[in-house]
């Protein structure tokens, strides 16, 4: 591990003004405004002011790959869309003996028959374990909602209820059995055909192929719906999402052979008051014909596999992939005033090994305190060459 030693100087002495180091520190990557910040006061103080007023931190997208075979070894990668650089992260973590798993962008987790296990921190370091459900649940949907894990449906064959919901409590750390889930969703209770997006105290399940939504209130531990968040009649696929606590939804245009389009739309007014004028979608923004063909390919074809296209929202951005094309991925950052700049990340993660394997995103915001507590416990960022 490297390691960084403090240097005391005047601030009388520095060299070079303020303002100056600020709009330098703006250039540097997030990893190495860790060391940066303890040259000296003057340092950490233009460190610190450089990313609030100059260029703030982002959100990390996160890539975790794991072996199907034992021990399963786990390599985690991380992009920094501020400095648009990737990271190897090496971590004293153990690999884990179940499929790491992610749901709405943000929750990575792990589900046995023995153990439940989730990450709460943006880089992964730290996992808490719990005793599993009562039901055996081979692809569930899964959130995190303020205090509560939300863990529905997707029971196994050997199950009575496939639409089973049960909530772990991060208090008292206990299990409960609550309202299941939609009858109409019984044909369709795995996690895979299903999009998850949290505002406030609600979960929102969205089918993918169809719009139809339904939503969690964890307040009432009650089940609301159906809505449809199909924005349009030639939407054919639809991803829902949040965007600064704004239900945004993700959608293709066109049919499985020819996507014609990629759109966002936000959903204004309220789910849920009973009338169909309380809730409506509003075109957000396109992505440019290059995107989509970045996206699709050429002739603009999912491959008859309309799951294979994953979109994943963390912060400001919306990142799509396509799993049969993994090599790039198309990037939609939402700007603070309305609008979408579009445009492309190369995935530096693919290679034989990783293609074999699973491959798990998600994200969160990290900051230079996160990277300092890392470095302590030993965690090590490696830039991996674009």
């Amino acid at each position: 591990m490297a390691t960084y030693n403090t240097v005391v100087e005047d601030d009388r002495e520095a060299p070079i003004r303020g303002d100056i180091l600020e709009a330098i520190f703006s250039h540097v990557p997030l990893i190495h405004l860790v060391p940066a910040s303890h040259v000296s006061n003057t340092w950490k103080r233009a460190v610190s002011a450089s990313l609030r007023h100059v260029n703030p931190a982002k959100p990390w997208l996160t890539v975790h790959t794991q072996s199907p075979r034992a021990p399963h070894v786990t390599n985690t990668f991380a992009y920094d869309p501020r400095s648009r650089a990737w990271l190897e992260i090496h971590a004293p973590h153990p690999n884990h003996s179940a499929a790491l798993r992610a749901s709405h962008s943000t929750l990575l987790y792990t589900l046995s028959p023995s153990e439940f296990a989730f990450s709460l921190d943006p880089l992964r370091l730290k996992w808490h374990h719990a005793r599993a459900p009562s039901v055996w649940r081979t692809d569930p949907i899964v959130a995190r909602v303020g205090n509560s894990f939300v863990v529905a449906g997707g029971a196994s064959d050997f199950e009575d209820d496939p639409l089973a919901v049960e909530v772990y409590d991060l208090q008292s750390r206990a299990w409960s059995r609550c309202e299941s889930m939609p009858e109409m969703l019984k044909r369709s209770t795995a996690s895979t055909w299903h999009s998850v997006a949290l505002a406030g105290e609600k979960m929102h399940v969205t089918e993918k192929s169809s719009g139809v939504t339904h939503s969690f209130d964890c307040a009432t531990m009650t089940w609301q719906g159906p809505y449809d968040l199909r924005p349009d009649e030639n939407v054919f696929y639809c991803v829902t999402g949040t965007i600064r606590g704004r239900l945004m939804v993700a959608g293709m245009v066109g049919d499985n052979e020819n996507v014609s389009e990629v759109k966002l739309w936000e959903v204004k007014g309220e789910l849920g008051l009973g009338s169909e004028l309380g809730f409506w979608c509003e075109e957000f923004g396109a992505a440019p014909k290059e995107m989509v063909v970045k996206l699709m390919g050429a002739d603009g074809c999912s491959c008859g596999a309309v799951g294979s296209i994953e979109v994943n929202w963390i912060g400001d951005f919306v990142y799509f992939r396509n799993r049969t094309e993994p090599e790039e991925m198309v990037v939609c950052v939402v700007g603070s005033g309305g609008g979408c700049e579009w445009g492309s990340v190369r995935n530096v993660t693919v290679n034989d090994a990783s293609r074999m394997g699973r491959m798990v995103f998600c994200g969160g915001h990290v900051g230079v305190e996160d990277l300092q507590r890392a470095i302590k416990e030993n965690c090590r960022f490696v830039e991996k060459v674009t």
